[in-house]
């Protein structure tokens, strides 16, 4: 039924355009739309998987999937069935599922979406607008997991090195360091990238964003501040040369 349709769709799909990322989940009995699904969002850049049926799904790494696009009408376990499974699960609980089905009423889309779903497409659909959703899913579902980790997070902590994030303030070894603004969103970006080296245009972009014109030499001082105020633990805050700074494991 889909076949010449989608075939023609995919072929229409060779110019790419701004790549994906995230690992993909299509759950379906339709082979062949499996197939299709897996090349065009491959072509988008996604790492994809299928399965053709829910038993089969339920036999992977569930937890290790970015977006799971999911057949409704399939065997003894259907499609809705697997959603309340990954929605009653903490490990799978937060993975976006997308329904692809033809059952097409308003009742079918409410009940979707009732049990968790982010989004519904119905059959036939145009590989087109499973793209534009896939890419709208995965970009709401990005935003979400970076707010919800910054409201959990409250402190940062380096063995002594303590970074309140709600008070704004820096105890070094229990005692309270009195820093600058600059140098306490200094001392974040550093800890939150800890084990990677940091450009000088990266920690300008993130930390001297709302300035017009700042020098390099702006950054050695305020590391070099750094280093000094959180003694004994200036010694965390590595200089590669040529490439930026970091702050060690």
């Amino acid at each position: 039924m889909y076949n010449a349709m989608f075939f023609s769709l995919f072929l229409s799909q060779n110019n790419k355009r701004q790549m994906g990322t995230g690992r993909i989940l299509v759950v379906d009995d339709e082979e062949t739309l499996c197939e299709v699904l897996k090349l065009n969002l491959e072509n988008e850049g996604y790492d994809v998987d299928v399965a053709g049926s829910a038993e089969e799904a339920l036999l992977l790494n569930l937890k290790s999937y970015s977006l799971i696009l999911l057949d409704i009408m399939m065997g003894e376990i259907s499609g809705i069935k697997m959603a309340k499974m990954l929605k009653s699960d903490v490990s799978t609980a937060d993975i976006p599922i997308i329904f692809c089905t033809a059952r097409d009423t308003e009742d079918d889309m409410v009940m979707g979406l009732n049990i968790g779903a982010d989004d519904y497409i119905t059959k036939p659909y145009t590989v087109r607008n499973v793209l534009a959703r896939v890419k709208s899913v995965l970009r709401r579902s990005s935003v979400h997991k970076t707010i919800s980790h910054t409201e959990k997070m409250q402190t940062m902590q380096v063995e002594g090195l303590c970074l309140d994030l709600e008070s704004k303030r820096c105890k070094v070894d229990g005692q309270e360091v009195k820093l600058t603004k600059k140098e306490f969103d200094l001392l974040i970006y550093l800890v939150s990238h800890r084990g990677k080296i940091c450009s000088r245009e990266q920690i300008l972009n993130r930390v001297w964003s709302d300035e017009v014109v700042v020098l390099d030499r702006v950054i050695d001082v305020n590391i070099n501040r750094l280093r000094s105020k959180i003694q004994p633990y200036g010694s965390y805050i590595i200089t590669r040369s040529g490439f930026g700074y970091g702050f060690r494991d």
